[in-house]
């Protein structure tokens, strides 16, 4: 499988209709995005191509992830958010999904993660955070593996499956 990285500089509808169908797909929306309510774990979400434009004016840098062609994925960071655990100047805030399932579990969120932290250190950055619900073990298992340590933990932070759950802080120095 040949996987490749493509920085998002102009959305279109076609991206867009991607993320909306990885961001409502009942499968994956509970390791995606908290929800503070079962409402709004079942609530749709509309991606546009401004939403996707406001996010990259702000700041979001958004690499599209691709297998053998085939849109597969997004990553993104961004610098110095509000949201950090720790607020040491100069820390990237990361995301990654794997939203195409027929693409996960073959290693690319392994390669996917070694392109972002390459982007981040090219940039000048040192210092990635990043946020895992707690029962998304197969994230905090690679995170692990990757370097990643975990720096704090927010309670109640999301809501999946009858029950609030909490948000794993993880953290890891670039050299």
């Amino acid at each position: 499988m040949q996987v490749s990285f493509k920085e998002l500089v102009v959305p279109t509808a076609e991206i867009a209709r991607h993320l909306n169908n990885w961001a409502n797909d009942r499968e994956i929306v509970h390791l995606m995005r908290p929800s503070f309510s079962k409402e709004e774990l079942d609530a749709k979400v509309s991606v546009t191509i401004q939403t996707m434009m406001k996010r990259i004016a702000h700041g979001h840098v958004i690499y599209l992830i691709y297998a053998d062609g085939q849109l597969v994925g997004e990553m993104n960071y961004v610098v110095d958010p509000p949201h950090l655990m720790k607020h040491e100047p100069g820390s990237a805030w990361i995301g990654i999904g794997i939203g195409a399932a027929s693409a996960r579990g073959k290693g690319i969120g392994v390669q996917a993660m070694q392109h972002l932290e390459d982007e981040i250190r090219m940039a000048g950055y040192r210092r990635i955070e990043l946020g895992v619900f707690e029962y998304n073990v197969r994230a905090i298992k690679l995170y692990k593996k990757m370097g990643y340590e975990e720096i704090g933990r927010i309670e109640n932070f999301t809501y999946w499956d009858g029950k609030m759950w909490t948000d794993i802080r993880m953290e890891k120095m670039l050299k």
